[in-house]
């Protein structure tokens, strides 16, 4: 006589095995269910291929008699198995090469410890009368005028640069204000204004600061711009 285990059977014929991975134990005191050995089982240490494996063998063990697995479930579970297997190949790959990107970014920005860059900022210093910062500009510009403003945002200097091509365009400010009196050393701010012509609008400006050093992140190589803050390597415009 056959006995019929459908109703203790957690992992019932079209149960796929998904589901018994997110199987949670039955809360039921004395001898631990079926459900609650398979949960154990989908956390026990080791590879993903082997967890399936065991899986896919007690579904198989405790199927119904009467009504057993046909084969496209069959072919339906190892199918899980080795896409789930498949996806674990690449990821570990993906990682290995996104290391040893990193890596090498990290060497080659070595390179610019020490020097110069400007990367986007509206922070312009003053130092001994020199002071150096930029523009980015998406497009050619018909005239392009910087203003500079102190720390409490009274306009201090307008430069006119005048008709500029796309791309980084450098500004040296000599410390001046618009009647010719020298500033005071210290921290100032900057914007600018493109017109093209009958619009104006705002464009992105560069603050000057210098490679103090590098170190390796998540998303590549940080350049420690000292009171600029750190920075990637594709956010350097230009090095000076």
């Amino acid at each position: 006589m056959v006995n019929n285990v459908q109703g203790s059977n957690p992992l019932s014929a079209g149960q796929p095995l998904s589901s018994a991975l997110n199987a949670k134990p039955a809360a039921a005191a004395g001898k631990p269910s079926q459900a609650a050995s398979l949960s154990d089982a989908a956390n026990t240490p080791g590879n993903t291929q082997d967890r399936f494996l065991k899986l896919l063998v007690t579904q198989m063990k405790n199927q119904d008699p009467l009504n057993p697995m046909d084969n496209a479930q069959v072919t339906s579970q190892m199918a899980q198995l080795s896409t789930v297997s498949g996806i674990d190949k690449v990821n570990a790959t993906l990682k290995s090469l996104t290391d040893s990107l990193s890596a090498g970014q990290a060497m080659s920005a070595t390179g610019m410890i020490g020097h110069g860059a400007l990367v986007p900022g509206s922070a312009i210093d003053l130092k001994n009368g020199q002071s150096v910062a930029g523009v980015n500009l998406e497009q050619g510009a018909d005239s392009l005028k910087v203003l500079i403003k102190d720390g409490a945002n009274n306009l201090v200097r307008t430069l006119d640069m005048g008709a500029q091509k796309q791309g980084v365009v450098p500004v040296a400010w000599d410390g001046k204000d618009n009647t010719g009196k020298a500033m005071a050393d210290g921290a100032y701010k900057i914007s600018a204004e493109v017109a093209a012509g009958e619009k104006t609008t705002a464009a992105t400006t560069l603050s000057f600061g210098t490679v103090n050093g590098v170190a390796p992140g998540s998303g590549g190589a940080k350049l420690d711009m000292g009171k600029l803050g750190a920075f990637n390597l594709a956010d350097i415009k230009q090095v000076m």
